[in-house]
């Protein structure tokens, strides 16, 4: 049986389900097609499960400091195995979502199997042929594998096997100075477990220093072990007892742990999809798309993770977004990567939009960087979470071309920043909307307000207020 939608999307992640269910809606015929668990990544392997361990991590750093509250400070008793029935839990509860069922309900046809291209308008799945109008690939990336010597020959985990320990790791070593390592890293130490990270290079590295160190300061301090420009070379051992040797410089570095985390970095999904009798061109990092998102082959669109560009769950939905207003609607559509915020999930949170100082320097352009501390947040002063700052990037006239916040709740604030990126506003917009008080959020204002501050010293602008306080 040949099957005829208009639309075929490979890859029940974010991106695709985004794909499916907004075709759907509009009565379109579509067939989703997945190998693995419907929610792709993020639902089974990455942000649902990591942040729920790291909101377990977050409590039991609770009980430690509450003797800042007035309320007896106490080391928590932790339970491991229930922490995972934890994050099991809520996977479970947002699974009804993504569930196969649901879509059927919608009204899609899904082929729970691996697709693979045979022409340039047909795939083959699960021993049934679709030949649709339109194909959005949408299969995501995987864990990948550095080419460590040993490492095929030792127990290691990636993001796709962590989230299965009901022990906690005695001593965690972290290949990988990167978001999720160091989101990993912080949540298994707040967890009872010993805490080693190797990064190649800076960790943190494509941040902006100032703010990322305010991220490193407080997880060496919580007693995460942070090797910085350490290169692994090996690894050997056995299950509980692990040695990694790393490289930095002349000096040889070894650690020993119980278990190995392999963070660092993703790989596209694109074996086995037959791409090269679609016609569709890929390489390493993915397959090969224009602004539009559209494929060498016409028919086809990829998106999220697969696409090459940057990989979050955020990203892949924007895709989809994108890809359904130019398949449905023939709207032209162009991706603006540029001001896509990103949020790294430690404690304090890192979250950034835009260009950061250091980039904005190195093209050349005319900026100012305008910061203000968390400590001079009322919000933050009764949380007791004064830790951190924000970080305007300003170009000419005041244009707001990237901002950077570390500390409580920057995910959150990195919202706001991020509207204010992407439309393009200057800081008069940032300083003049109202914030209720006393929020976070008002961080953000405030330091717009100080970009202003020395002009109130001009001589022009006193004579002028002057002026309008004896006549106005």
């Amino acid at each position: 049986m040949v099957l005829e939608p208009d639309i075929c999307v490979i890859g029940a992640g974010s991106g695709g389900l985004t794909v499916a269910a907004a075709a759907a809606a509009f009565g379109v015929p579509v067939v989703l097609i997945e190998r693995g668990r419907m929610g792709g990544d993020c639902l089974n392997y990455g942000c649902v499960p990591s942040k729920a361990l790291i909101a377990a991590g977050k409590r039991a750093e609770a009980f430690r400091t509450a003797s800042r509250f007035g309320i007896t400070s106490a080391e928590p008793d932790i339970d491991f195995a229930a922490v995972n029935a934890h994050v099991r839990g809520v996977i479970e509860t947002i699974a009804p979502n993504d569930s196969v069922e649901r879509f059927e309900g919608l009204g899609v046809k899904v082929v729970q199997a691996d697709a693979c291209f045979v022409d340039e308008r047909t795939v083959e799945a699960g021993g049934e042929t679709i030949r649709a109008r339109r194909f959005v690939i949408a299969a995501g990336s995987s864990p990948l594998v550095p080419a460590i010597e040993g490492v095929d020959q030792v127990p290691f985990l990636t993001n796709e096997t962590l989230f299965e320990l009901t022990e906690a790791p005695k001593h965690l070593v972290v290949v990988g100075g990167g978001p999720i390592g160091l989101e990993m890293a912080a949540a298994h130490r707040r967890l009872g477990s010993e805490v080693t990270v190797l990064a190649a290079g800076e960790a943190l590295a494509r941040d902006d220093r100032e703010l990322a160190d305010v991220v490193l300061k407080r997880l060496r301090a919580e007693g995460v072990r942070i090797e910085a420009g350490a290169r692994v070379v090996r690894v050997e051992g056995g299950a509980g007892a692990l040695k990694v040797y790393a490289e930095r410089g002349k000096e040889t570095l070894l650690v020993e742990g119980s278990h190995l985390l392999l963070a660092v970095g993703r790989k596209p999904n694109v074996d086995g999809l037959g791409l090269e009798a679609a016609g569709i061109d890929h390489d390493k990092t993915g397959i090969k798309v224009g602004r539009d998102l559209r494929t060498s082959n016409r028919r086809a669109y990829a998106i999220g993770d697969i696409a090459g560009g940057p990989q979050f769950t955020h990203v892949a939905n924007y895709h989809a977004g994108l890809v359904i207003r130019a398949i449905l609607f023939r709207l032209p559509v162009r991706t603006r990567h540029e001001t896509m915020p990103r949020v790294t999930y430690t404690d304090p949170e890192l979250g950034q939009v835009g260009r950061t100082e250091a980039e904005a320097r190195e093209a050349g352009l005319d900026i100012s960087a305008i910061t203000w501390p968390y400590a001079e947040n009322d919000r933050a002063q009764a949380e007791r979470a004064t830790e951190g700052l924000v970080k305007l990037v300003v170009g000419r006239r005041g244009k707001l071309i990237g901002a950077g916040v570390v500390g409580a709740g920057a995910g959150e604030i990195t919202n706001l920043l991020s509207l204010a990126v992407a439309k393009g506003m200057s800081l008069s917009d940032l300083q003049g909307f109202v914030s209720p008080y006393p929020t976070l959020s008002e961080i953000g204002k405030r330091a717009a307000t100080s970009y202003y501050s020395p002009y109130a010293k001009k001589p022009l602008v006193r004579r002028a207020i002057a002026f309008l306080r004896r006549f106005g």
